[in-house]
């Protein structure tokens, strides 16, 4: 019987998941996701002691985990945190989950704070492109997959009004992905993107409550997990939405 490819198993490899602070956020469940499955997690996050507390806490559950804080909009301190990761594991890393960001509601442009503007590129697409660019060489290496979160307000027909910082940034996300699937189809590295609209964490249930349709987050998981598979070693390059 041959095995189960939607059952993928990481054993062993390095598996790169930003954004892993706060908990009850989507960051912890893909770290625990990809630790059932057997890999060793990265779980990076800007406060290194909320990282540490999320891996702690997945530790427990006996999981592989390893913290780190880094600022990956800061381009010198991600390729050091690239290379620091890489090192447990013969200078490989297999899967890197873009998950760091933030949402702000930043108003009409004409009536919009600049600073906010600058926050959230900063957040979302400064990080990604920081983590991408470090870990590009050991990803190489491994000839593994990079998974990054837009979102869905970004995709054509969505409703971007009083978002333009937040929706700028997530559409600097998807040219991101496209570039990075074209530029390193050749090495053998996929890239590709969900899109989801609001997901079920402790925030969003905070600041909106519990009458939306939520994303759940691990449904969220599953399908980064999927597409940083073997399973999906077709797609590359394409975006998925989650509703």
């Amino acid at each position: 019987m041959t095995e189960d490819p939607l059952g993928a198993r990481f054993d062993r490899q390095i598996a790169v998941i930003t954004g892993v602070g706060r908990a009850g956020q989507v960051g912890e469940a893909v770290a625990r996701e990809f630790g059932r499955r057997g890999a060793i997690v990265a779980v990076v996050d800007r406060d290194a002691g909320q990282a540490e507390q999320r891996a702690s806490q997945l530790r427990a559950e006996g999981l592989l985990m390893h913290a780190f804080g880094c600022d990956l909009s800061d381009a010198a301190a991600a390729v050091t945190l690239a290379r620091r990761i890489a090192d447990l594991n013969e200078g490989r890393i297999h899967v890197l989950a873009n998950l760091a960001g933030g949402f702000a509601v930043s108003g009409p442009v004409g009536e919009s704070d600049p600073a906010s503007f600058d926050v959230q590129i900063r957040i979302n697409l400064s990080s990604a492109y920081g983590a991408t660019r470090a870990c590009l060489p050991y990803l190489r290496a491994a000839r593994g997959a990079i998974v990054f979160v837009s979102a869905a307000a970004v995709l054509p027909g969505g409703t971007v009004a009083n978002l333009s910082a937040y929706a700028a940034a997530k559409s600097g996300v998807l040219a991101l992905m496209r570039a990075v699937a074209q530029e390193e189809r050749k090495h053998g590295v996929r890239a590709n993107a969900i899109a989801p609209t609001a997901i079920r964490t402790l925030s969003n249930l905070d600041s909106m409550g519990d009458r939306f349709a939520y994303v759940e987050r691990e449904s969220v998981s599953t399908v980064i997990a999927f597409l940083s598979s073997p399973a999906a070693g077709n797609i590359s390059g394409q975006v998925i939405e989650l509703s």
